[in-house]
């Protein structure tokens, strides 16, 4: 993709997603995450009712009385995208590939963010931490992650989840509103660091794949690649028998990953790349609103 091609298609991006995130999300947006994060502002005396976990021990000890720590909701976010660039993210069988979904969300999300004057950063990961992009604000800044997420070559093809979800909870030292941006196609378990990362940050997952994903088409005899591993066979997509396994192999792991984000306690959806992602999206908020 030459350069004019990528300023093109970023301008195009702007256009919907900015339009989107002004015109649906921002409601949705500003109730689903502002007063999450919690800042100390100050001691007072204690009162009844008061929650004794709120005590501060210092205090009450040099006054000889009952002193709590009084917070207020912090007026600004940090939110962090996890992107997924392996080499499965690359896949898709009608007008667009699973990243390119990935990017209008990103997209999205990162205009609704600096509506509410949030900062955002990026984290590019395959197997391994491809790319950290600072928490910033501004549409320059939103700018330059789409075009990175449009044009950015990874070194690696697979995918480990975990890792990069580690190395987030150790970079971010304050707490920050996380968006999971992957097929979770991950070679290796990633439960513990999602409940880790969890209890130290507000994470949800954002699932995209595609529609062949879960059905196999009838078309005869095909040649697949898996793009992380490069491994190629043929199968006869003709048979019945094939295409229900195929299925059930599907529902099987869809089950696995919403048990995985439920133990972790984190809220997740999922989208095809012919879905509606603003509905999808909005589904996501309100239940969190």
């Amino acid at each position: 993709m030459s350069a004019t091609d990528i300023l093109s298609k970023v301008r195009r991006i702007e256009i919907k997603t900015r339009g989107l995130s002004q015109n649906i999300f921002a409601g949705q947006y500003h109730s689903a995450f502002k007063g999450r994060g919690m800042a100390f502002s100050e001691v007072r005396e204690y009162q009844f009712g008061d929650d004794v976990r709120d005590i501060d021990w210092n205090v009450t000890a040099r006054f000889n009385r009952p002193y709590v720590k009084v917070y207020e909701e912090e007026r600004e976010l940090t939110v962090m995208l996890l992107v997924d660039v392996s080499g499965s993210l690359e896949f898709g069988t009608r007008s667009q590939t699973k990243r390119d979904m990935a990017t209008e969300i990103a997209a999205t999300i990162a205009f609704s963010a600096i509506q509410n004057n949030d900062k955002i950063g990026v984290i590019f990961f395959s197997d391994r931490i491809e790319k950290y992009i600072p928490p910033k604000k501004g549409r320059k800044h939103i700018l330059y992650i789409i075009r990175e997420m449009l044009d950015f070559k990874p070194e690696s093809q697979r995918t480990d989840i975990g890792f990069a979800v580690e190395y987030l909870t150790r970079m971010m030292k304050r707490r920050c509103t996380v968006f999971v941006l992957s097929d979770f196609f991950s070679e290796k378990a990633f439960d513990q660091e999602l409940q880790i990362a969890n209890r130290k940050h507000d994470v949800m997952a954002l699932q995209v794949y595609d529609q062949f994903a879960s059905a196999l088409p009838d078309v005869g005899l095909i040649r697949v690649k898996d793009a992380e591993t490069m491994h190629e066979m043929y199968i006869d997509t003709s048979s019945k028998r094939l295409r229900n396994m195929y299925s059930r192999r599907w529902t099987e792991r869809q089950r696995e990953l919403k048990n995985v984000f439920s133990r972790s306690n984190i809220d997740s959806v999922s989208i095809s790349t012919t879905d509606d992602y603003v509905k999808k999206m909005m589904m996501l908020f309100d239940r969190r609103a």
